[in-house]
C-alpha cells in the first residue's frame, strides 16, 4: 500500500477553492502545516540560513524552526548542509527544493495519491457497498 500524503480533508477544502494559492496547494498534497509552508517560503528567499537564522526571520522558537524542517526534509522540500567553521565546529545550512522541482515533487505527489485511489476504488467490490 502506498503512503498517501495529501489530506483527504484538505484535498475537498482545495476543490472548493475556484483560486486555491500555491501555499494552500503545497500544504494539501505534502500534508503540512501552515508553519512548515511558511518555513519553505522563507527557505526560498533565504538560502543557505541556519536554524537560528531562520527562527528569527519567522519569529519562532529554534526547537520549532527544526521540527519544521525535519519535516521538509521528509518530504524531499528541503536540503541540510554541513559548513565547518574557522574556529572548529560546524553549523547547519539549509536550503529550500528549488521552485521547478518542487513543482515536479508535487506533481509526483499527487500522482502517487491518485494511483493510489484508483486502485481502491477498483478493489471494491459487492461486500464494501
Amino acid at each position: 500500500m502506498v503512503e498517501a500524503d495529501p489530506s483527504p480533508q484538505r484535498f475537498r477544502e482545495l476543490m472548493l477553492d475556484e483560486q486555491p494559492g500555491f501555499a494552500d496547494v503545497l500544504a494539501c498534497v505534502f500534508n503540512i502545516q501552515e508553519h512548515e509552508v511558511r518555513t519553505f517560503l522563507t527557505l526560498q528567499d533565504h538560502s543557505g540560513s541556519t536554524v537560528a537564522e531562520l527562527a528569527d526571520q519567522l519569529e519562532r522558537d529554534r526547537s520549532n524552526v527544526n521540527r519544521s524542517l525535519s519535516t521538509l526534509r521528509e518530504k524531499g522540500l528541503a536540503e541540510r548542509e554541513r559548513r565547518l567553521l574557522d574556529g572548529g565546529g560546524h553549523v547547519y545550512q539549509y536550503s529550500a527544493t528549488p521552485l521547478p522541482e518542487a513543482r515536479e515533487l508535487m506533481h509526483e505527489t499527487l500522482d502517487e495519491w491518485t494511483a493510489y485511489v484508483h486502485e481502491r476504488i477498483d478493489e471494491f467490490g459487492e461486500e464494501d457497498l
